[in-house]
């Protein structure tokens, strides 16, 4: 099954949550939490989403490579800048469980 999602002067974190509801296949009532449906995801105009609130400039991501002094935070703005797509595959992924299946739904999100 294909959806198509329009992000245009939507709210990151509403289109994350449908996007994350439809990859997890609880919008349908032959819902498995064990199988990963069959569905893909196509979200457009990401780059025209609508962020509220502080968000651009008071939230953040955090990266540690493992090493002292390895720890970079990056704000919000400018990872949404430099790579919108990039960012709200983030958002999403951390909307998913954290287990096997995480990967294998995030394959089918397309992000434009």
């Amino acid at each position: 099954m294909n959806y198509e999602i329009d992000a245009a002067n939507r709210s990151i974190g509403r289109v994350a949550t449908e996007v994350a509801i439809i990859l997890r296949g609880k919008n349908t009532p032959a819902f498995q939490p064990n199988i990963a449906p069959e569905v893909k995801v196509k979200v457009t105009n990401i780059s025209k989403v609508k962020l509220t609130g502080n968000k651009m400039r008071e939230k953040t991501y955090k990266t540690y490579s493992g090493y002292p002094g390895g720890q970079k935070t990056i704000p919000f703005e400018k990872m949404f800048d430099k790579d919108p797509e990039k960012t709200f595959k983030k958002v999403v992924r951390g909307m998913l469980p954290a287990n096997r299946l995480r990967k294998e739904m995030l394959k089918n999100l397309s992000v434009e």
